[in-house]
């Protein structure tokens, strides 16, 4: 435990920590391939190694196969250009793709032992242990005050939060980062499907990242979304006197034998919170907090007056 702990003080990646059933926190440092200041390997480095060996792999593959890039792009649904973007690291296949390339080139299943490896190196370093607990939660609950929950969130608005970053982040860094977002947002649409919650202050429905177009495409999408009998949206108004919420954004997660986890991030610093009593606790604090905002129907009518008045 403490070599991983060592580990992730560093901002190095904690693979599988989720798995371990002992009390503690792992904290994650640093904003994944654009944290890339000092000496030595950064935390980025294991993630684009892993997205460069698997390109290797594939145009070797390609190449015996006697494939040009323009006809294994068209055959894998993609151009040549993207092809090559693949093959040198410097964009991600998504699952699909991965498989795809594997049948294309009679690789015998050889593309798709990268498929786990690749998809967790898409996200940022501070992330991936969330996100691969994500895909595994029977419920998630949370609370958000500062923007709409990535799993909400239009491509149009995850553009504008992005393009906002400072330090500014490189072009391919914001088209991986969206993609992985929207790859997040299967969680919607799973089955069997998971339990979720939302709840978020109204400042950040009041928020116009990227223009009043966006938002307004943003509030229509929480509407719709809000429509899914598994999904609820409840908005925390402004003029609410009391709020649980007071120290910030968190996350709940349930896996499927009951242990909770509690997931918080800030500034590129992320936090997975194992200990089941803080776990429990959160879980509390949260019920507290949905029980002070608006009913779910509240909310929805909160977001259809906000958005006529746009």
């Amino acid at each position: 435990m403490a070599e991983r702990e060592g580990a992730a003080a560093k901002g190095e990646a904690v693979p599988e920590e989720h798995e371990n059933d002992g009390a503690g926190t792992i904290v994650s440092l640093g904003d994944g391939w654009d944290n890339d200041g000092g000496a030595g390997r950064g935390p980025e480095d294991a993630g684009r190694g892993v997205v460069v060996a698997f390109g290797q792999t594939m145009k070797t593959l390609r190449v015996r196969k006697g494939l040009e890039r323009e006809e294994f792009g068209r055959r894998i649904g993609y151009s040549a250009s993207t092809v090559a973007s693949f093959e040198q690291g410097r964009r991600i296949p998504s699952p699909r793709t991965i498989e795809r390339a594997d049948e294309v080139l009679g690789a015998g299943g050889l593309l798709c032992l990268w498929k786990e490896q690749v998809e967790r190196a898409q996200y940022p370093v501070f992330f991936q242990g969330m996100a691969a607990l994500e895909k595994e939660a029977v419920e998630l609950l949370m609370y958000d005050t500062l923007v709409v929950n990535g799993l909400l969130q239009t491509e149009a608005y995850m553009r504008a939060l992005l393009d906002n970053r400072r330090p500014p982040l490189a072009p391919e860094t914001i088209e991986q980062r969206v993609i992985a977002r929207l790859a997040r947002q299967d969680t919607l649409a799973r089955r069997p499907a998971p339990l979720l919650s939302f709840v978020m202050d109204e400042s950040v429905l009041l928020r116009r990242y990227g223009g009043r177009d966006v938002l307004r495409e943003q509030l229509e999408q929480l509407l719709l979304i809000g429509q899914n009998r598994n999904i609820e949206i409840q908005v925390m108004p402004l003029d609410c006197a009391e709020s649980a919420g007071g120290d910030g954004p968190f996350t709940v997660v349930t896996r499927k034998d009951g242990k909770k986890y509690v997931y918080t991030e800030v500034q590129g610093t992320s936090s997975l919170e194992t200990d089941p009593e803080r776990a429990v606790i959160a879980a509390a604090r949260y019920g507290i907090i949905r029980s002070q905002a608006l009913t779910p129907r509240e909310s929805l009518e909160l977001i259809e007056r906000l958005l006529r008045e746009l």
